[in-house]
């Protein structure tokens, strides 16, 4: 087997050419093989093996840098870099993470997570090679999907500048997660069909090239100059007009064409644009098929692509999706905003639904915020779905053109809390810290599935801006006999008693329920109190409750900086002095990758480890 020859990096180089094929169709096997056990990301990965492997080839690792934008689709080139033996654990606490991380290997030059990323961090990796006197060279890797995201224009633009090589390598799947939407999409579709451009192209080439001795130095001193054969046959090139050298597009599957294309780009002082058309999930036919089902993915039978993992009952996700449906069969002016993830939201069955009022505004989180109040300046009331960590690139337009104006909008914020694998750059555990601080903006959280029902319909009519955070799991189904009305900043008790009171948001009461039982086998009695709102939290009970309670602890699945507990802890030591405060929640660190019942406990969220710190807390009260 060839890809028992690689175990670090440049170790690809000793491979003949006549090989290169037979490695590729290794390295699937290998990545179908690992992800089919443990999950992953896959049909992003198939689709740039050959990429991955002509970029190894023309460059020089570690000096020379490629900054992989999301940075999913990395896994050839962990393989390449002598990190294979590692999959066993991918994505597992303690084991190899699914996005490039610095401190794994000196060959992963920057920590990505978020799409849009990679042309300002590469631009700033080779201006800062330029100041110290290093050659190397420097790629940026990035999506079709990810090119809609303004930052990436942000950079484009500050590349033209430069005065040294820059490589940006557009990897053209047609596809993010989801289809791509929008003007870029359109305009990247029409270079690489159009038949006369590349038709014209190739043979002006094919001809040129037949000259002998100078033919093949011809074509490329064509390829160096302003008026190439693109400009002549499609004027007005996008990346061009911006002083951006344009090569493309190049089949990103033939790894002969694409060293011979990159050699060229290395020869160029300035910014080049490296067009490469490849295929989603390439060489498995189900990720073929289907690949925003294996975007990602957990375990699956390798032969036939079907889940082996027990199909799970209805999400939180799935709920919010049948919940808005049935809100806008009732409200005409509610409409739905997503930024490239109808999928992954639950906005799907809307869109079908309503098509005339969803909205997909691409990989773009900043735009879908200020597009989606305009909206409702003009009357609507937009529902905007995005991820927590997703959302937090929008905080100026929340803060600016939302809240500013006190305008009608829902956010709902999915993937709210501890979300898994896919580690710190996904982990939703900032947004109360960073959207209770705002004026004007209201969050809630519900405790099971039928509450959060009844929160998307309170905030059908609800005046404001309004959160609704949710997390990545089934939707629970328990404690279904409370489901008081929804009461603004107001708050559900469930259990009413005396010297310990748990006062939790959203999915922390399912846990708060967990340690109460703990807490009542060792004899304490103790109060549990649904938060429902986390600004503004029911005040008015709380100072009730502290005349019989000696402890109040906070629980949520946030960071404790800036959090639900902190706004608690500050409210009753102004106002009712009669009891502490314990905070439980999410330290104040990045939490890494792994299976939720992993990074819970590392993060100190375990029923065990909350149970401990609250009986301690107690025992110390009564040795005072």
């Amino acid at each position: 087997m060839f890809l028992e020859t690689i175990n670090k990096e440049n170790d690809i180089k000793k491979i003949r050419k006549e090989d290169y094929d037979k490695l590729a169709e290794e390295i699937r096997e290998f990545l179908i093989e690992k992800i089919s056990m443990c999950g992953g990301h896959l049909a992003s990965n198939l689709g740039v093996v050959e990429l991955t492997m002509a970029l190894h080839l023309s460059l020089d690792l570690p000096n020379d840098k490629i900054v992989w934008d999301v940075g999913h689709q990395s896994y050839t080139h962990k393989i390449l870099t002598g990190r294979k033996d590692e999959f066993n654990k991918l994505r597992a606490y303690g084991g190899v993470s699914g996005f490039p991380k610095r401190r794994e290997s000196e060959c992963d030059a920057f920590d990505t997570g978020h799409s849009s990323t990679s042309v300002s961090a590469a631009l700033g990796i080779v201006t800062g090679y330029g100041l110290s006197g290093n050659d190397g060279t420097v790629v940026a890797v990035i999506g079709d999907g990810a090119l809609t995201g303004g930052m990436a224009f942000e950079a484009l633009n500050n590349a033209s500048n430069i005065n040294r090589n820059f490589i940006i390598v557009l990897n053209d799947n047609h596809m993010s997660i989801s289809e791509n939407v929008g003007g870029l999409s359109s305009y990247l579709t029409g270079i690489r069909t159009d038949e006369k451009y590349n038709d014209i192209k190739a043979g002006v080439v094919k001809s040129l090239n037949s000259i002998p001795v100078v033919g093949e130095k011809l074509v490329s001193n064509i390829r160096k100059t302003k008026d190439s054969i693109k400009q002549l046959v499609v004027p007005g090139m996008l990346f061009e007009n911006m002083g951006i050298v344009y090569l493309g597009p190049v089949d990103g599957h033939n790894i002969t064409q694409m060293v011979k294309v990159f050699r060229e780009a290395k020869s160029l002082d300035k910014a080049v644009l490296i067009h490469v058309i490849t295929k989603k999930g390439k060489g498995y036919k189900p990720a073929e098929k289907h690949p925003s089902r294996f975007h990602g993915t957990g375990p699956f039978d390798k032969e036939t692509g079907r889940s082996i993992v027990p199909k799970t009952k209805e999400s939180y996700t799935d709920v919010f999706s049948n919940a808005i449906v049935e809100a806008a069969g009732k409200h005409d002016n509610i409409v739905a905003v997503s930024a490239a993830m109808p999928d992954g939201t639950g906005l799907t069955s809307f869109s079908k639904e309503f098509p005339e009022r969803f909205f997909d505004v691409g990989i773009a989180e900043q735009h879908a915020v200020t597009f989606a109040a305009g909206l409702a300046v003009s009357g609507y009331r937009p529902f905007v779905a995005i991820y927590s960590s997703f959302l937090q690139r929008a905080y100026d337009q929340i803060l600016h053109d939302v809240c500013i104006q006190d305008l009608p909008i829902v956010f709902a914020i999915d993937r709210a809390g501890l979300v898994g694998g896919d580690g710190e750059t996904h982990q939703g555990i900032f947004d109360i810290s960073y959207l209770r601080t705002i004026p004007n903006m209201s969050i809630c959280a519900p405790k099971n599935k039928w509450e959060l029902e009844d929160m998307i319909s309170y905030a059908s009519y609800s005046s404001g801006p309004i959160a609704i955070r949710y997390p990545r799991d089934v939707a629970w189904t328990g404690l279904e006999e409370y489901r008081e009305p929804i009461k603004y900043g107001k708050a559900e008790v469930i259990y009413d008693e005396k010297d310990i009171l748990l006062f939790a948001e959203g999915n922390m009461v399912k846990s708060a329920c967990k340690v109460r039982d703990v807490l009542k086998e060792r004899g304490y009695f103790v109060s549990l109190v649904n938060a429902r709102f986390i600004k503004p939290f029911d005040e008015e009970l709380i100072c009730e409750m502290s005349r019989r309670h000696s402890l109040i602890v906070t629980l949520e699945d946030n960071v404790l900086n800036g959090g639900f507990g902190e706004g608690v802890t500050r409210f009753v030591e102004n106002n009712c002095k009669e009891s502490d405060v314990l905070n439980i929640g999410v330290p104040n660190i990045y939490v890494e990758h792994g299976s939720l019942k992993d990074i819970r406990k590392e993060s100190h969220l375990d029923t065990e480890t909350i149970v401990e710190r609250i009986v301690d807390k107690m025992e110390r009260r009564a040795n005072v």
